[in-house]
């Protein structure tokens, strides 16, 4: 027993070593052990099934890869290196916690996110932490409560709602710029985009999902707030590995931080629930047309004529403003950053949305118009290739899973399907690290893998709003190339030329010190082109 402990002591002290030292002296230690005997025990399991895959140099046997992965460039460079060094697929382990198989090329990605969703589970190591968050949402749930979801929310994402949120999303883009317009006014011509267009995603989608006007671009919203306190505390947790245990991150001052937070995200939501209920069947069939997010899920029955609860309709709800607003808008500032990098190819598409624009009298994108933009759509897809806004999805199976190779993922073992490393694998992508929209020219895509291009996952549990993420990203830019010109640019604090950015990854890809770029605006009147 004392072996044991010794060799468990550095993973016990390394979240909260004060925390750890008071609960081994209240009598816990017995059950500690005994916990600790069991992942010693799946540890070796592990080890002996993943044998046969390439393992990247460990600690030691125990501790494996702990502190390896990393939130910052360092982590993505290491990435790279893992896809030159391996370049299919390689195993990790998280000491004796996690078992993982990293995968990065289309040919063993694509069984595993094509596996059918009865034996397909998501696991704990990304998807746990949202839990009190999303509830057992779409996102989170599996087998028959998934698929029975998941019939339930597409009427959510239909072609006919999708055309109803274009014109929010023009009303939203409208708001963000008239803002630009402002600071450049005052002299302030270097923005930080995250910031900016998090807060557009989010008015956006709050409109989309509750109709609901919360002027978060102007002035400060407590629902927002508390989101993105959610987000960041989600991200702090999940590099803490004894945080990842319920019972002792809501003793810790970040598990009581997030409580609060969450009673406020959670109220706003079943608020609007019960009186979107009770409106509903108030009206009955004198209801207006035009429904958002929340309308459509209340009235949507299963084939045995069953409706969801207010429970699993505030889980979606939910789901909807965590998994929409902060893809989106790391894929929007990533794609007006890759612009500001290329001149020629940012003119290009401003020239392809003036074409569209041209003798018309609105100042909106419509509907009609998103097809009319292939190159921008070009040059959105290779922003989303080389900075995917999630760098990796996880799954557990039920059973063992085959790969090329005679390899074979034990049941139980965690799945990271590497989507940063599949985007940037020098095998399935020449010259990766450069931004090139050619690459999605109708003529060379069919030439590329089904599965070298995964922004959204694939599969039966891919992304469900994907379609409604495009039209979003189509109309924010082609909006912003109308009114502005894009140069690369630099936090003013700081002072000197703009340098090189530091990716950051964390629940979104996003950039350290901020996303800045220099606008120009196109139309200094004020006036719309």
């Amino acid at each position: 027993m004392t072996l044991l402990f010794r060799a468990l002591a550095p993973l016990l002290l390394w979240a909260d070593p004060p925390l750890m030292l008071r609960w081994v002296g209240t009598g816990l230690l017995a059950l500690l052990v005994g916990w600790a005997a069991r992942l010693l025990l799946c540890h070796a399991w592990f080890t002996r099934r993943m044998s046969r895959f390439s393992r990247p140099r460990t600690r030691s046997w125990l501790l494996g890869h702990l502190g390896q992965m990393q939130s910052s460039e360092e982590g993505l460079q290491r990435v790279d290196e893992l896809v030159q060094t391996y370049r299919h697929c390689c195993c990790w382990f998280l000491g004796p916690f996690y078992h993982l198989v990293r995968v990065f090329h289309p040919d063993y990605v694509k069984p595993l996110l094509m596996a059918s969703a009865k034996m397909t589970v998501k696991d704990d190591l990304i998807y746990g932490h949202l839990r009190p968050w999303l509830g057992q949402s779409l996102l989170l749930s599996n087998g028959e409560e998934w698929s029975r979801k998941r019939r339930l929310l597409t009427p959510a994402f239909h072609f006919d709602v999708l055309k109803e949120s274009v014109s929010t999303f023009n009303s939203s883009t409208h708001t963000m710029h008239e803002k630009w317009r402002r600071l450049v006014a005052t002299g302030e011509t270097s923005l930080e985009m995250f910031g900016h267009v998090t807060l557009m995603t989010l008015d956006s989608l709050l409109k989309c999902a509750f109709s609901f006007q919360s002027d978060c671009q102007e002035s400060t919203c407590g629902y927002v707030s508390a989101i993105v306190e959610l987000s960041d505390l989600i991200i702090d947790r999940r590099f803490r590995i004894l945080h990842h245990w319920d019972w002792i991150y809501w003793r810790t001052q970040q598990g009581r931080r997030f409580r609060r937070a969450l009673s406020v995200v959670h109220e706003f939501t079943r608020e609007v629930v019960q009186k979107r209920r009770v409106l509903i069947g108030q009206q009955g069939e004198t209801a207006p047309k035009s429904r958002d997010f929340v309308d459509i899920i209340l009235t949507t029955k299963d084939e045995d004529g069953r409706s969801l609860s207010d429970e699993e309709i505030e889980a979606e709800a939910n789901t909807f403003m965590f998994a929409g607003h902060d893809t989106t808008a790391s894929a929007i500032s990533w794609t007006l950053y890759n612009l500001a990098q290329h001149p020629h190819y940012q003119e290009e598409c401003r020239q392809e949305v003036m074409d569209v624009m041209r003798g018309r009298a609105g100042r909106d994108i419509e509907w009609e118009d998103l097809s009319n933009l292939p190159f921008t759509s070009m040059c959105i897809r290779e922003s989303l290739r080389l900075h995917p806004p999630v760098q990796a999805v996880t799954r557990k199976y039920t059973q063992d899973m085959p790969l090329p190779g005679n390899l074979t993922v034990p049941q139980g073992a965690i799945c990271l399907v590497s989507i940063y490393g599949t985007h940037h694998n020098p095998a399935v992508w020449t010259n990766p690290h450069e931004f090139d929209p050619f690459r999605f020219d109708p003529e060379n895509k069919r030439t590329v893998s089904s599965h070298a291009f995964i922004p959204f996952s694939s599969g039966p549990r891919n992304c469900i709003g994907q379609k409604f993420a495009m039209a979003e990203l189509r109309v924010v830019v082609a909006l912003t190339l109308l009114r502005f010109r894009l140069h690369p640019g630099s936090n003013p604090e700081l002072g000197g030329s703009p340098g090189p950015v530091r990716r950051l990854p964390q629940l979104v890809l996003r950039a350290e010190g901020g996303l800045w770029l220099q606008l120009e605006p196109l139309d200094p009147a004020g006036t719309d082109p």
